[in-house]
């Protein structure tokens, strides 16, 4: 997996995803783009994109606690970070997508490495 986030932003595509105003502070929204789950938190502000999938055991991540930047996967407690993807805690081993997120007139937009 990658940390997308770190790609200049002529190398991804970006996706619009909802006006936001439809994420408010401490929430998160969980989307499709093509065939890619991702979840977006919104942190003090501040939105997050990541795969909604734990490396660990390919299962649904985004419900699970989110403490500071790190989510707790509900089936078996790997912790990752939500900036990076960087998985945090055993027992997953590989981290996770993490993709960038931008604002373009009031509407949030998620970015996936062109040709991907």
């Amino acid at each position: 997996m990658y940390n997308y986030t770190q790609l200049p932003p002529e190398q991804c595509e970006f996706f619009e995803i909802a006006p936001l105003d439809a994420l408010p502070n401490g929430e998160r929204l969980f989307v499709e783009i093509g065939d890619r789950p991702i979840v977006i938190f919104n942190v003090a502000g501040k939105l997050f994109a990541i795969g909604d999938v734990c490396s660990h055991d390919e299962g649904p991540l985004g419900d699970g606690d989110l403490n500071d930047y790190e989510i707790v996967c509900p089936r078996h407690g790997a912790q990752f970070d939500i900036r990076t993807g960087q998985v945090t805690r055993l027992p997953a081993g590989t981290d996770i997508p993490a993709y960038p997120v931008r604002i373009v007139n009031g509407t949030i937009e998620v970015g996936i490495p062109k040709g991907e």
